[in-house]
């Protein structure tokens, strides 16, 4: 039969995982509820669209922690707005809408600039979003906006972090 301190000492070392675990889930985001809010960039991002030109203030989320949260737990988002995820290089991109309560569009932009792909997300769902294409920044808008604003597959984006991009 276990005596009492071993009991005692397997409780203390118990909780004592439990706390490494408990530090780790807040350093790393688990179970935050908050909407991430990033400044806006002072650089307008341009779509050069077949009607003209197209512009939105953005926030700009190129650190693997802002590109994991991105627009989670928003609740609105001005028309004009969108978010610019900026990934290192070129690759298949894959998103979901896991605690995104927005619908939206997902505009998949090569280093050069142009619109690869446009896919729809859909609040709440954590099916993939990864259309057949290799892109290194995504922008995502309010649902509908690329085809009120006319944007499509082919248009070119102009914004200081997609020219540094394209020129390497």
């Amino acid at each position: 039969m276990p005596s009492f301190l071993s009991r005692l000492q397997f409780c203390i070392r118990s909780f004592g995982l439990m706390a490494v675990f408990l530090l780790i889930a807040i350093n790393t985001g688990f179970g935050q509820t908050s909407a991430m809010r990033l400044p806006v960039d002072p650089d307008p991002l341009v779509v050069l669209t077949s009607a003209g030109e197209v512009a939105f203030n953005i926030e700009i989320a190129d650190e693997p922690a802002e590109r994991q949260r991105g627009l989670m737990f928003r609740q609105s988002m001005p028309v004009d707005r969108g978010m610019l995820f900026v990934f290192p290089e070129e690759s298949r991109q894959g998103f979901w809408m896991q605690n995104t309560p927005l619908s939206l569009d997902l505009l998949f932009i090569s280093a050069d600039g142009e619109v690869r792909a446009i896919a729809p997300g859909t609040p709440f769902s954590t099916a993939s979003i990864s259309p057949n294409v290799e892109s290194q920044f995504v922008l995502e808008l309010l649902a509908g906006t690329a085809q009120k604003m006319g944007i499509e597959v082919g248009d070119r984006l102009r914004h200081p972090r997609i020219e540094t991009a394209g020129a390497q």
